[in-house]
């Protein structure tokens, strides 16, 4: 028998630390290979870790609700010696390492020779406080000095300054203006406030009256991904200025060729022939024309990616929200963005989905019309710099013009809602985006087959 130890695993690019949701096995259980083990939470996803081995787990290392840095030892398990020989990672390989792909993400087992040693973490401040790589960048970008970092107070274990400490900090320094003079002394909240609001009246102060709730009012706390969610979304429209320009699109063609093919479809590859991926494929295409909003903006520099990587809004049905990442989407075909699409959404709901799946997207897409809204004025997520998105499909008179002359028919419309950065993108540019989308729809060949 070997003794070996699980230790955190890298779940994507950026992700340096994760929050233990939830053990799934205790101490003394036998585990199977490929069976989860634990549940763990990022800021980018949820999802479960496999065993790649069968052995018993015989010592929990980390407990519910700690924040983990990527590499520390989290429980030790029993196994047989020759399975570590048969499937021994490169484990001496630095953890920081970036990995491509990771479906799901594997921990790594290292074959233990001292049960208790000490893990030395190397110090990222100037005293005894560890300060994570990713603190200590956005410290750097956002000028703190040490000292000031020094006295944000840490929520992380054991005091442990983490990136929603700091983002907190930052917020209360902009909205507030919560920074003395000296970079050494911080006022407090309530002073601050005091002095803004000019509610000091000789030297007396009027307190601002508690918010108080009848009987007939029921007070629902936000579980993680909600507060996640509302963090992203206030940042975002502090971050960017947003615009919003609408289209109306004739999508009839779209609809009868749809309706030909979707029954075959689904005979042939078994998953549902939705309008999304048909969607999806005309936003690929205006990108290629319009490459200037597949973009992110840094301080004064756009970056302008070369990759058409499409964000997919997906609603859970705990009524929250979830973005993964269709890669490469311009180097696929309708059966394969239909894959991708059914694919992604399925596992967002069925809560499968890995950090890298999250990570990389240049522009997202937001179908609006599955809910029955005409149209919708998106948030864009950050860094991207534009969102669209995709009002119902509906049945309504339009002018038909045709040689004969002008007509009226019962047409398939719908509304694209394109919400851009106006620091970069201007009405123009946002405004013919979405036009040559909606001409991509409208000009659908009702004649393709969609198997070759």
């Amino acid at each position: 028998m070997a003794l070996v130890e699980l230790v955190m695993p890298k779940m994507g690019e950026s992700v340096m630390e994760g929050t233990i949701l939830n053990w799934l096995k205790k101490p003394g259980d036998r585990i199977q290979q490929d069976e989860s083990v634990l549940e763990v939470a990022t800021d980018k996803v949820d999802t479960e870790f496999p065993s790649p081995f069968n052995g018993v787990l015989k010592e929990i290392c980390a407990n519910k609700g700690d924040v983990i840095q990527v590499g520390a030892v989290i429980a030790l398990l029993e196994t047989e010696s020759h399975q570590i020989s048969e499937t021994r990672p490169s484990v001496h390989q630095p953890v920081a390492t970036e990995q491509k792909s990771v479906t799901p993400p594997t921990p790594i087992f290292i074959e233990k020779k001292v049960i208790h040693s000490t893990i030395p973490h190397s110090n990222g401040g100037s005293g005894n406080r560890f300060y994570s790589p990713l603190v200590l960048n956005i410290a750097r970008q956002e000028n703190i000095s040490m000292s000031l970092l020094e006295t944000i107070p840490g929520t992380g274990k054991e005091g442990r300054v983490t990136k929603n400490d700091i983002f907190s900090f930052l917020e209360d320094i902009k909205s507030e203006k919560k920074v003395a003079a000296s970079a050494e002394t911080v006022t407090t909240k309530t002073q601050e406030r005091q002095t803004q609001e000019n509610i000091y009246t000789d030297s007396s102060y009027v307190s601002k009256p508690a918010a108080s709730y009848s009987g007939n009012t029921e007070i629902i706390q936000m579980d993680r991904m909600r507060k996640m969610i509302a963090d992203r979304m206030v940042e975002s429209k502090r971050i960017s200025p947003h615009v919003t320009s609408f289209v109306e699109a004739d999508v009839t063609n779209i609809v009868y060729w749809r309706n030909r093919w979707k029954n075959d479809f689904m005979e042939r590859e078994s998953v549902a022939l939705t309008y999304t991926p048909i969607f999806i494929e005309a936003v690929v295409k205006a990108i290629k024309d319009y490459p200037m909003v597949n973009i992110s903006i840094e301080d004064d520099k756009i970056i302008l990616k070369k990759d058409i990587n499409i964000g997919i809004a997906v609603a859970l049905p705990n009524g929250n929200l979830i973005v993964p990442v269709i890669k490469n989407a311009d180097q696929l075909n309708i059966v394969g963005l239909t894959k991708k699409v059914n694919d992604l959404a399925k596992r967002a709901r069925n809560n499968k989905l890995t950090a890298d799946d999250l990570t990389g997207g240049t522009y997202t897409v937001s179908n609006v019309g599955s809910f029955g809204n005409l149209m919708g004025t998106p948030i864009i997520v950050q860094p991207q710099a534009a969102i669209l998105a995709l009002g119902a499909v509906v049945k309504k008179p339009a002018v038909i013009e045709t040689p004969q002359g002008d007509t009226l028919g019962i047409r398939h419309m719908m509304f694209l809602s394109h919400s851009y950065d106006h620091r970069a993108i201007d009405g123009s540019l946002g405004g013919m985006f979405v036009r040559r989308v909606a001409d991509f729809m409208e000009n659908f060949d009702v004649n393709r087959k969609i198997f070759v």
